[in-house]
């Protein structure tokens, strides 16, 4: 099965949810959520998405979204491989952190 995401017509909303790798509970943690946040704003404000909700969860995301600019497939292609290496990148640099 594929995991890229498939929107057939952009003009419409749609509901997109996606988690951490074994579920971890990563977003427990202030830090983390907000690198979650930025990225969500970036593609707001850079990329055109719109975001009608979205809540984030301790193991992951859901979100319904729009879009008036780019296709959403690679809005949400670009969120996830952003954030997600951003949040390795301070999984690895935080000392104190215990999930590495």
């Amino acid at each position: 099965m594929s995991r890229n995401y498939k929107f057939h017509n952009q003009e419409i909303p749609y509901f997109i949810s996606f988690a951490t790798v074994y579920w971890l509970d990563i977003f427990t943690r202030s830090i983390y959520r907000d690198i979650v946040v930025d990225s969500i704003n970036y593609c707001v404000k850079e990329k055109g998405l719109i975001v009608y909700a979205w809540v984030i969860m301790t193991s992951h995301v859901h979100m319904i979204i729009g879009t008036k600019k780019e296709k959403m497939q690679y809005i949400v292609r670009d969120l996830k491989k952003y954030t997600s290496k951003a949040i390795i990148n301070t999984i690895k640099d935080n000392p104190s952190e215990s999930r590495k």
